[in-house]
């Protein structure tokens, strides 16, 4: 297996795109090998790295069917549910407290 290239940040070659920018573009990497990789430096850290796709090889993103937007519904509505009072709390329940603040805090306000 050869190496791929690494390009430094924001000097990929022009033809080159990281899924993020396919997204944008309405299109997805569809099953293609990674060509190349981005590096992006930080202070003290490992470089980020993002993995980069032909976009002439890239395939146009497939659509929601009304299955799977009735499926994101339902997903959204679970988050949504408070597990202790079965109430829609109209936000996502914060996973450190575990039920709407309602809830968590029948007394008032957490401070």
């Amino acid at each position: 297996m050869s190496a791929i290239p690494v390009y430094t940040w924001r000097l990929a070659p022009d033809g080159l795109a990281t899924r993020r920018q396919l997204r944008a573009l309405g299109l997805r990497p569809g099953g293609q090998p990674v060509v190349g990789q981005v590096e992006r430096p930080r202070y003290r850290r490992p470089p980020l790295v993002a993995y980069l796709y032909r976009v002439d090889q890239a395939l146009p993103v497939r659509p929601m069917t009304a299955r799977k937007w009735g499926a994101l519904a339902l997903a959204m509505l679970a988050r949504r549910t408070c597990p202790a009072c079965r109430r829609d709390a109209g936000y996502v329940i914060p996973t450190s407290l575990g039920m709407c603040v309602t809830c968590a805090y029948p007394e008032g306000s957490p401070s």
